[in-house]
């Protein structure tokens, strides 16, 4: 297999490359245009194998992506490319459309036009596998179910109407022309080289430097947690065992609050990091105005990705989250920069 990977210096893309390299056989091609949450250091080990290239592209350059299909020859396409911050959505809606539904355009155009030239073995071997979100959902109350792969799609936020929409595209793109698609939706990712502006890394890293620990609201919006390692093991199976035409749900079945998040990722912090003065990290939670249109409830059954491709998490909430503080108490090297270079205090998705 030779597998294109967008958006693979990003969080969840540099964990698919890293997981490719280091536990299958395939081939990578990693293309990503490198905005501010691409880091090429996230993927360093795995760029010294002889099976990984990089391409520096923007998804919307259509031609490029079309002679990067055809030069690598490209057996399996991961599209995980994507503007993915809620709160800059609501700032700036322009950049979500351009990067998750145009960009996705593009990318699936590209593809057919490969497709199409390819052999029929090896039309009957390619995939297009596009990764999304569980927020295309919308908004799930409390007393309700859980997001299955029937669940009518309801996005509230910029971020997931473009997503949504780039969800279309791709199962449109197969039903009409009859390319190999397969969609999956996971919920809230955490994990190592996360980028800081996500409220776990930034929960962490604010703790450590004493600043303030903003939550939401009433930290009452519950969210189903997902380590993305566990993540990056499904996706392969999505992409190698998936059935064309399908979409599959990937979640930790880890629901937990803001509020709870943030005291879990304290109370492990007191132990491994304790405050100089000994007080808990607890203490320098602070609530804040919500987010305009913020969603109560997000859930995903991901039984469907456990029957038929034979995969389940295998960290807990707790565990997967000890590992992380872990990682970012031993990896100020990485984060240290990205931290100096972007975090300035202010406070994004107000201006709705």
């Amino acid at each position: 297999m030779k597998i294109l990977v967008t958006g693979g210096a990003g969080f969840i893309g540099s964990a698919v490359v890293r997981h490719l390299i280091e536990n299958t056989a395939a081939s990578v091609v990693n293309v990503d245009k490198l905005t501010y949450a691409g880091n090429l250091s996230s993927i360093a080990r795995a760029a010294a194998s002889d099976r990984y290239s990089f391409h520096q592209v923007d998804i919307c350059d259509e031609a490029r992506i079309l002679d990067i299909l055809r030069t690598e020859q490209v057996t399996h396409v991961m599209h995980l490319a994507a503007e993915s911050h809620v709160d800059r959505s609501i700032d700036g809606p322009a950049a979500f459309i351009e990067t998750n539904l145009v960009g996705t355009f593009r990318m699936l155009n590209a593809a057919l036009s490969y497709w199409r030239e390819l052999s029929e073995d090896a039309r009957a071997e390619f995939r297009f596998h596009h990764i999304s979100t569980d927020e295309v959902f919308g908004d799930l109350p409390f007393d309700s179910g859980i997001f299955t792969e029937d669940t009518p799609y309801a996005p509230s936020s910029p971020y997931s109407a473009s997503k949504a929409g780039s969800d279309h595209l791709v199962r449109a793109w197969h039903h009409t022309y009859g390319l190999p698609t397969v969609v999956s939706n996971c919920s809230n990712n955490y994990g190592p080289y996360h980028f800081p502006e996500k409220l776990i890394p930034l929960v962490i890293l604010n703790a450590l430097h004493e600043k303030p620990l903003p939550v939401y609201g009433k930290g009452a919006n519950v969210r189903d947690w997902l380590y993305v390692k566990d993540h990056a093991r499904a996706l392969e199976l999505v992409v190698t065992k998936g059935v064309p035409g399908e979409s599959y749900n990937i979640g930790g079945n880890a629901e937990r609050t803001n509020l709870s998040v943030v005291e879990t990722v304290c109370d492990l912090l007191d132990t491994k990091r304790p405050r100089a003065g000994g007080q808990s990290y607890r203490d320098l939670i602070g609530f804040v105005a919500d987010r305009p249109g913020h969603d109560r409830r997000y859930a995903i059954d991901a039984s469907k990705a456990e029957r038929e491709l034979g995969w389940r998490p295998v960290e807990t909430f707790d565990s997967g989250l000890s590992k992380t503080i872990d990682w970012y108490l031993d990896n100020e090297a990485w984060w240290r920069p990205i931290r100096e270079k972007n975090y300035a205090g202010e406070r994004l998705g107000q201006s709705a």
